[in-house]
Parts: structure tokens; sequence; C-alpha cells
């Protein structure tokens, strides 16, 4: 599947959602409705919308059908990101960075004060 097909069949919310719950493991059709606020038929049409472009696969069980994700067009997106992963990781990165210190700076000020409350309650 081309990369640009791949953003045309999530570039609608209650696509994406669905893939979010599929995420989690497989679900019925009533199922993704009901934990979506959708109708069935319309559920049901954005699933086949899914399973066409291949990103989910259905199984039939009695009678009822389960969906799940199938990972091989997330990892296409997945390759056709990565020459820009650069761009993104190296200010996580930093972000990471900035936040351990200002938390190693917070338990340095937080340290005298629990010591002190320590010692108070020593006297008592």
């Amino acid at each position: 599947m081309v990369v640009s097909s791949i953003f045309e069949v999530l570039a609608l919310p209650v696509r994406q959602a669905i893939v979010e719950r599929l995420r989690e493991g497989p679900r019925t059709v009533g199922e993704l409705a009901e934990g979506l606020g959708l109708s069935q038929p319309l559920a049901s049409k954005h699933l086949r919308v899914l399973r066409d472009s291949g990103f989910v696969s259905v199984r039939a069980e009695a009678q009822r059908r389960w969906y799940e994700l199938r990972p091989e067009p997330l990892r296409e997106v997945d390759r056709w990101l990565e020459p820009y992963r650069w761009m993104w990781e190296s200010r996580l990165d930093r972000l990471g960075d900035r936040l351990d210190a200002m938390a190693a700076e917070e338990d340095a000020a937080a340290a005298p004060a629990t010591e002190t409350a320590t010692d108070e309650e020593k006297d008592r």
C-alpha cells in the first residue's frame, strides 16, 4: 500500500479511534460500535475500509466476526518516517534530560525538609 493511501485511510478520526481500540486486542463490531458510540452499520462501514486497505483482518467465529489489527501498514508508515525521526528524537532527548534535572532539583530541595521533620520527630 502506498503511504499516501495509508494516510487517506487514517484521515478520519473514527478510523483512528477504531485502530486505537484494536491496538488493545481483537474486538467484534458490536464492541467497537458500543465503545465508540457508533451505530453498528457505521462501524461496519469503517471496518470494511480498514479491512480492504489491509489495516485489519477478520475471522468468523460462530455468529461473530472478530477484527484484529495488522502491523504491516503501520510498519510501512514507520519506514517512511524513519528519515525524519532525527527531527524529534534529539528534541525529546533534550526534554528528557531537562525533566530529569528538574526532578533531581526537586528531590534535592525536598530532602532537607524531610530530614528536618525527622529530627523534630526524634526530639518529641
